[in-house]
């Protein structure tokens, strides 16, 4: 049965539980580590929280230090307060934070009694000059013209101290609502169409928050198993196949559109029967003949991949025989019982020439050795209690060093293993001294140290050490 998108239910309980409990990887809007811990204490129950939500996790806000109170207020934690009661109409749906544009507009209009045109123009400054200069003038402007109207200068100044706060790139509660609109259904099919939504979500990368080992990662935490590359079953794009997902040809590094045609047009004649079958009736070029073998979408004619990738010169010149019209130059030889390249080496290649992980993720390999040495994975910190310090270990992703408040350093990065993402911080003390581990490329897990810290349905790391892995060797 198709699904009507536009049908999509906006009060669905079990969306919303998903939501709550930061398990949106891949859905609009709502994948960023910032959206994630935001929605784990939010609480979300109606479409207009999310709203709230989209408009909340931007540099405006954030730096006017609008998320904790409006997070508070909203959940009984903290007294709504409004600085004026003409502004408790403007504020009330917002607990009395200032989060929209058109919150800026109604407050100018109301405190200072700026005409509809003159509040417009305050709006624009605030949301795209923030010009110094220009705010000064404004301010002054605003608190004359509000004092004309009996309010106090010092309040005033206050309200205009905190639309100022808010004048950092906010958002018009209309955007908030359409960007919503698509975060929330994108949710939906994350929660009742995962195989689907991550399919498509594949086929249109680069996108979104994460790369695609990420996504399918997160496709494989859900129960959803990843099919390899197949010459003799997978399409160009991404597919699902019986509930699973199926890398698309395309996915290979590397390998041209004509040889992709050539696959797929040869295959619906007749189907591959041995690798020889499948070198002499393809156009497929000796270098993309060996990405097809290193990440295993020979596998289903033949599992041994050393011994493919020794046979290929005698497969290429048997298709040059063949084209010449010559008949047969030898018969196909059996794999032989001997070594395979290792598991190890296969996953690097699989990531190396699909960018993602297909059979087990590489810190499955280390989770022994890990879990002797009291490690704790994705799986197992939200069991650990608040403030307790624990070791992690996972392949780093996404650090970046947004701006503060204070100015000072902090650091905001995520740690992959086989089960999740384990989401952790890092504060100026540990960035000077540990900071060189978490910039530039690294391919071994990234081991951390730090205390557990719970916000809501949230928990995450607040940083004491990292260091690279110690350990003598990669494992088998």
């Amino acid at each position: 049965q198709a699904l009507d998108y536009e049908a999509i239910p906006l009060d669905d309980r079990d969306t919303f539980a998903m939501i709550n409990r930061g398990e949106t990887i891949g859905v609009f809007q709502l994948e960023s580590p910032a959206q994630r811990a935001l929605q784990t204490r939010f609480r979300a129950s109606e479409f207009e929280d999310v709203v709230a939500s989209m408009a909340l996790i931007r540099p405006g806000p954030i730096k006017g230090n609008m998320v904790d109170p409006y997070v508070a207020r909203r959940l009984g934690q903290e007294e709504v307060r409004y600085l004026h009661p003409w502004l408790e109409p403007i504020l009330k749906k917002t607990y009395g934070v200032v989060l929209f544009q058109e919150q800026v507009i109604e407050i100018g209009r109301v405190i200072a009694g700026f005409s509809p045109a003159e509040a417009d123009q305050l709006r624009r400054v605030m949301t795209h000059s923030r010009s110094q200069r220009m705010m000064e003038e404004l301010g002054r402007t605003f608190v004359e013209r509000s004092v004309q109207r009996g309010i106090d200068p010092s309040l005033a100044e206050e309200i205009f101290q905190c639309m100022l706060g808010y004048a950092s790139y906010g958002f018009c509660e209309a955007h908030a609502a359409a960007f919503a609109t698509t975060s929330y259904k994108s949710a939906y099919l994350v929660r009742h169409h995962p195989a689907q939504y991550y399919t498509a979500i594949l086929n249109h990368q680069p996108m979104g928050f994460y790369p695609p080992r990420i996504i399918s990662n997160e496709a494989r935490r859900r129960g959803i198993t990843m099919l390899p590359p197949d010459v003799g079953r997978s399409q160009a794009d991404f597919t699902v196949e019986g509930g699973s997902i199926r890398v698309g040809l395309k996915q290979v590094r590397g390998l041209s559109a004509a040889s992709l045609e050539s696959i797929l047009a040869s295959r619906q004649q007749v189907a591959y029967s041995s690798p020889l079958d499948f070198v002499v009736r393809t156009t497929v070029p000796q270098d993309s003949l060996e990405s097809l073998v290193r990440c295993g979408a020979l596998d289903s004619l033949c599992s041994h991949r050393r011994f493919l990738l020794s046979q290929l010169f005698d497969y290429l010149e048997q298709r040059q025989v063949e084209a010449s019209g010559a008949g047969l130059l030898f018969a196909e030889p059996p794999a032989p019982a001997g070594l395979d390249f290792s598991d190890a080496q296969k996953r690097s290649w699989e990531y190396e020439l699909l960018g993602l992980y297909v059979g087990e993720h590489p810190m499955a390999a280390w989770r022994g050795v890990l879990r002797e040495k009291g490690f704790k994975s994705s799986r197992d910190l939200p069991d650990c209690a608040a403030g307790m310090t624990v070791w992690a270990a996972g392949l780093l992703l996404h650090p970046h060093r947004p701006p503060t408040r204070s100015g000072r350093i902090t650091v905001f990065f995520s740690l992959e293993d086989e089960f999740g993402m384990i989401d952790a911080t890092m504060f100026e003390d540990v960035y000077m001294r540990c900071g060189g581990h978490i910039f530039g490329p690294r391919k071994d897990p990234l081991l951390a140290c730090g205390k557990v810290n719970r916000r809501g349905e949230g928990v995450s790391l607040i940083v004491q050490q990292v260091m690279p892995c110690p350990f003598s060797s990669r494992p088998d």
